[in-house]
């Protein structure tokens, strides 16, 4: 049984379809006004050492809409901020509120709270892994398509916390994954050793991103300097150059193929005006999917499944 959801690797298939689907009927309660306080009365504490925009709004909304409340830490005014343990803190919390979720650097901060809390465990985020945004990612395809397995999913930009997340989650769905990435920018190697474990895996990694893009049922992108790497700024531009997703490596894509991006979007860089416009429709649907998915998760994690609506 699932107990915190820390990387993509923690789900197995079945879970993921769970989520999905259970995503997919809160949205539809959602969007029809029929109540699901499936969390009334319980408590989220929200913890972020990385600031946010989609993040924070869509945790704090989805605990409103299920009857709970999300309390907002900020590095600065937690503890944690000041030189307390994560255990320290995971102990703590435990006794006050019924879940935590964290958006932080440290993929080991995160799996330490997990370690000594007693309560759920959420990965808002870390530089390793973002499992909620490619949980989302995932719902928004099948929205599209009504299956996710045999489609061919697209990567190209640094191989960062979502190229890693959706070549784990993508490959777990039975999609064909490939990534374009700069030879000095590419996932890590427990990833790639990952999508290397299973000969019923079909990935391929390339500093190509005509290669990767070919044929693709929907392709990826994500910023070239994230948040914590503004000083590598100058190196990381000249990097990337040419691995922008414009019309013209689209045109190597299948016809109709979905654009998906995590946001915020740095137009002109690693997607152009262009296509960001011409998909904005999918990019958006792909933000409000934070919400439904993470509110999914929430209910799994924190007892509000048996609960009737």
């Amino acid at each position: 049984m699932l107990k915190h959801l820390l990387t993509m690797q923690d789900l197995s298939i079945n879970e993921i379809y769970r989520i999905l689907n259970l995503a997919d009927q809160l949205k539809y309660n959602q969007q029809h006004g029929i109540p699901h306080r499936r969390l009334e009365g319980k408590t989220l504490v929200t913890i972020y050492e990385k600031p946010s925009t989609r993040t924070r709004i869509s945790f704090e909304t989805g605990m409103f809409q299920l009857g709970g409340l999300a309390m907002y830490l900020s590095g600065r005014e937690s503890q944690v901020g000041r030189g307390e343990t994560a255990a320290d803190t995971a102990r703590t919390l435990s006794r006050y509120c019924d879940g935590i979720m964290i958006r932080t650097f440290r993929q080991e901060d995160v799996e330490e709270l997990a370690a000594y809390a007693t309560v759920p465990v959420i990965n808002g985020m870390t530089d390793y892994a973002h499992p909620c945004q490619v949980l989302a990612d995932l719902m928004t395809i099948r929205e599209r398509y009504a299956h996710l397995d045999g489609l061919k999913l697209a990567y190209v930009g640094d191989g960062d916390n979502m190229c890693q997340s959706l070549i784990v989650g993508g490959l777990k769905a039975g999609m064909t994954v490939a990534a374009a990435t700069p030879r000095d920018y590419r996932p890590l190697p427990e990833i790639l050793d990952f999508a290397a474990s299973d000969p019923g895996f079909d990935f391929l990694l390339t500093d190509d991103p005509r290669e990767a893009v070919q044929d693709a049922d929907v392709v990826f992108t994500d910023v070239w300097v994230s948040m914590g790497k503004e000083a590598e700024t100058e190196q990381r531009l000249r990097a990337f150059q040419g691995y922008s997703v414009t019309a013209e490596l689209l045109a190597l894509a299948k016809p109709g193929c979905m654009v998906q991006h995590c946001l915020p979007a740095h137009k002109g860089q690693e997607i152009s005006q262009e296509v960001f416009e011409a998909h904005a429709q999918e990019i958006f649907d792909e933000a409000e999917n934070r919400l439904h998915v993470q509110k999914a998760i929430m209910c799994l994690l924190m007892g509000g499944v048996e609960r009737e609506d």
